[in-house]
């Protein structure tokens, strides 16, 4: 009897399929191919999100919406040209404000979605470890910014010839964004693990987003205590990027995003071992 080379992640369904199940290879189909190995449930639920991200029309929307709002901004509003200054700070001035959207559309239907489904509680008593769907569903989110941020080069590459550009700051910028929208999608999908569906996932991710982004500049040089504006300033998203704005890579910006990133990862896996146990 021969057996299935299939995992059991393999076999779960996508969320925005119509029923079929996703790439599962029966041993016993006629085909007259070799079942295809998928044996790290890690790689197959990253091939599985992005698959279902690249099917996806919101994607190819809030991708579409990013590139010409933040060009508008910068070419428009900020009239980059009448204001005959070599640096690209106020293009990625914006960024951490439109993340406010994009991150919550890209992070919405990670578990909300399964829950809606009623595939998370069949993942969940998988024999898979907790982190490699956890990673699995985080690394394929990355991979989709990271398509996005690419799709800003050409805007960077047009303005290039018309000033001396410093390509330090330019590269700090975007580490900059890359950690603060890592940080995004780490807190976006552990959000998405307490909701039902993508619409409260969205709203959720959003608004709490809006506050660790702009929340510490309303209260900087208020007259709220220092000791309050000190704490506003530590959790906000916004004031740990300012630096890397302004081409600083500062150790301490950095290990502040790389814990966020740790820390809602890690509540995100142990919500789905305590899921397991019930």
């Amino acid at each position: 009897m021969s057996k299935s080379t299939t995992t059991p992640v393999d076999s779960i369904q996508d969320p925005d399929s119509t029923g079929k199940s996703s790439d599962v290879e029966h041993p016993n189909r006629p085909t007259g191919k070799p079942a295809r190995r998928r044996g790290n449930p890690f790689w197959a639920l990253v091939h599985r999100e992005l698959r279902s991200g690249f099917n996806s029309p919101i994607a190819y929307i809030v991708a579409l919406f990013f590139l010409l709002f933040t060009s508008v901004w910068f070419f428009t509003i900020q009239d980059f040209f009448a204001r005959d200054t070599a640096s690209l700070r106020s293009y990625f001035s914006i960024f951490p404000f439109v993340f406010i959207v994009l991150i919550p559309s890209l992070t919405m239907r990670s578990w909300a979605e399964e829950t809606r489904q009623g595939t998370l509680e069949l993942m969940v008593t998988l024999p898979a470890r907790e982190w490699d769907l956890v990673l699995g569903k985080f690394i394929a989110n990355l991979i989709l910014l990271a398509i996005i941020l690419v799709g800003t080069l050409p805007t960077v590459a047009a303005v290039l010839p018309f000033g001396d550009f410093d390509p330090g700051p330019i590269v700090s910028q975007y580490v900059g964004i890359f950690l603060l929208g890592a940080a995004g999608l780490a807190l976006g999908q552990s959000i998405s693990l307490f909701t039902r569906n993508q619409v409260s996932a969205f709203i959720s991710t959003a608004g709490v987003l809006l506050l660790v982004t702009i929340a510490e500049g309303f209260v900087r040089g208020s007259a709220a205590p220092l000791f309050f504006q000190r704490i506003m300033a530590a959790l906000s998203l916004g004031f740990h990027f300012e630096d890397f704005a302004k081409g600083i890579i500062d150790s301490q910006d950095l290990f502040f995003f790389l814990g966020v990133i740790w820390l809602f990862l890690f509540i995100n896996a142990r919500t789905l071992l305590l899921r397991k146990w019930r």
